[in-house]
């Protein structure tokens, strides 16, 4: 079936509700909108096509799930892409969490589900790690290494430096400590990125706010921050751009595009 006749049976799913475990959204049964769907499917094909001509075994790519622009952050969420996966081409593994809930799960998806996440921008960035360093990621996820590192206790703004919730982008940030280092768990992944010097994002959030979203949403949560920078309403967590700014700081040879749709 060529390409056309495969976004027309897509199209067909549309008129289905979908329940999807989105990063960080609350699940709710709705009908797809044909344009977004269209938008989404045209967004992994590219990106698709961008991975092929790279010669890449894995690489890291980010999503824009939501504006991010009031704390001069882009992109929302990051996950590996393998393409040589068990389950098919360029499948993509990621922690998701389950529905808006407390709680989260590594999931393997096809790329084009990736996208279909209600997107505020349909734009995709591709980090291609150096070569040595994709022989280690694909190691790693071949491995134990991403259910040993998983926290089930989902929270949206996790500390990066505490073990008491993980989110999406820590998760994959800690995975990528396991395929440089020999760590064994969460704990020893943080120390080990202190040490090699990662660096967090701050964000100001002030206390009407958490306090809102603490009462409201059961995937957001500040105890695991440190309590003067709590009160002050600086909160580090592990964005998109502080995941690539180490990424390159380690592996020189990575190398990083933006694919879009046109």
């Amino acid at each position: 079936m060529n390409r056309i006749g495969r976004r027309a049976l897509l199209l067909l799913v549309l008129a289905l509700p979908l329940r999807l475990a989105h990063a960080g959204t609350a699940c709710e049964e709705v009908a797809q909108d044909a344009a977004n769907f269209v938008k989404a499917v045209r967004l992994a094909e590219n990106t698709s096509a961008a991975l092929d001509a790279s010669g890449a075994e894995v690489a890291l790519i980010a999503r824009i799930g939501q504006d991010l622009s009031r704390y001069d952050l882009r992109y929302s969420h990051m996950a590996y892409t393998w393409r040589d996966h068990p389950k098919g081409r360029w499948t993509v593994v990621h922690l998701l969490n389950q529905c808006g809930s407390a709680t989260s799960k590594v999931f393997d998806q096809g790329l084009a589900n990736f996208f279909l996440d209600d997107l505020f921008a349909y734009e995709s960035q591709v980090v291609i790690p150096g070569a040595q360093s994709q022989k280690r990621i694909v190691a790693m996820l071949a491995s134990q290494a991403p259910a040993r590192l998983h926290g089930a206790d989902y929270n949206m703004l996790a500390f990066p430096y505490s073990t008491k919730y993980q989110n999406s982008n820590q998760w994959v940030l800690e995975t990528y400590a396991a395929s440089e280092a020999a760590v064994e768990d969460r704990g020893a992944a943080q120390s080990w990125l202190r040490q090699a010097g990662y660096a967090p994002d701050t964000i100001w959030v002030p206390s009407v706010k958490r306090l809102g979203a603490r009462v409201f949403r059961a995937n957001v949560a500040f105890d695991d921050h440190p309590l003067g920078r709590r009160i002050a309403g600086q909160i580090d967590i592990v964005s998109v751009e502080s995941v690539l700014r180490f990424v390159k700081k380690r592996d020189p040879a990575a190398s990083a595009s933006v694919v879009g749709i046109e």
